[in-house]
């Protein structure tokens, strides 16, 4: 691991403040710490979101669910408010990695972080949610961007995310047996804004399945889908999965989510 400096700010606008230049912001630190102390990352300063007040916790009402970015993956899926409002999402959290990523692990950290096979990008995607910071608001459409990239900005602090409560939703995915991650993760939703099917783990970034979420929108059941064939070009291809494998397997995991929504 290189050297860096560390700061423990208390405050959103302390950490922004000591997100300076060669700086990165430390969350649940699941990925962060285990790249650098392989080397594949290094930061001149790590500003830990630990101490910061009022960057986790839950927030409930009628139409949406509200996340601070440092709640962990296990309050998320403990949440009885998750578990009613967004079921889906609370068993998401609730598969990722062991327990102890869960405990440590954090949404902000994950979002952020945009890893490909990450399973929360799904969820934002196709439940249309809005990524906040110190600056702005982000559609979740146009915050993933490409390969461990998004739409953030040097210095933007992820505060929160905003889910929309769906009419119905589900998540399955196709674990890499060792980290849990999603060798192919497909997240279905349909509510106000209409249906959407959001595929992680196959690509280099999350995803939509447009002629699925056509099809769902006529009939929304499994069989509706069956016949919808994903192209295999640009698809991830690796020692656990070939991208026609996986292609394959985003047909699979969709009709197993939409029976579990239906």
């Amino acid at each position: 691991m290189y050297s860096f400096d560390y700061q423990r700010p208390r405050t959103p606008a302390d950490a922004v403040k000591a997100a300076q230049g060669d700086a990165r912001y430390l969350a649940g630190g699941q990925s962060l710490v285990q790249a650098m102390r392989l080397r594949l990352s290094s930061s001149e300063t790590l500003v830990d979101l630990g101490g910061v007040a009022g960057m986790s916790g839950i927030t409930v009402d009628a139409a949406s669910v509200t996340i601070g970015a440092m709640t962990t993956h296990a309050a998320v899926a403990a949440s009885a408010q998750v578990q009613r409002a967004i079921p889906a999402l609370a068993k998401l959290a609730g598969d990722i990695g062991d327990p102890s990523v869960r405990n440590m692990g954090t949404l902000g950290g994950a979002v952020a972080n945009a890893d490909p096979a990450a399973d929360y990008p799904a969820a934002l995607v196709a439940l249309g949610a809005t990524v906040h910071t110190d600056q702005r608001e982000i559609a979740a459409e146009d915050f993933f961007t490409g390969l461990y990239e998004t739409a953030l900005r040097p210095g933007e602090l992820l505060t929160a995310v905003r889910f929309p409560v769906p009419k119905r939703a589900a998540y399955e995915k196709f674990k890499q047996p060792a980290s849990r991650f999603a060798m192919v993760g497909v997240f279905v939703s349909e509510g106000a804004q209409g249906v959407k099917v959001a595929v992680t783990g196959a690509g280099a970034s999350v995803f939509r399945v447009k002629p699925m979420e056509d099809a769902l929108a006529k009939s929304f059941t499994a069989d509706a889908i069956k016949g919808v064939v994903v192209a295999a070009d640009g698809l991830n291809s690796d020692m656990h999965a070939t991208a026609a494998y996986r292609a394959a397997m985003i047909t699979v995991m969709a009709q197993r989510a939409v029976a579990k929504a239906s």
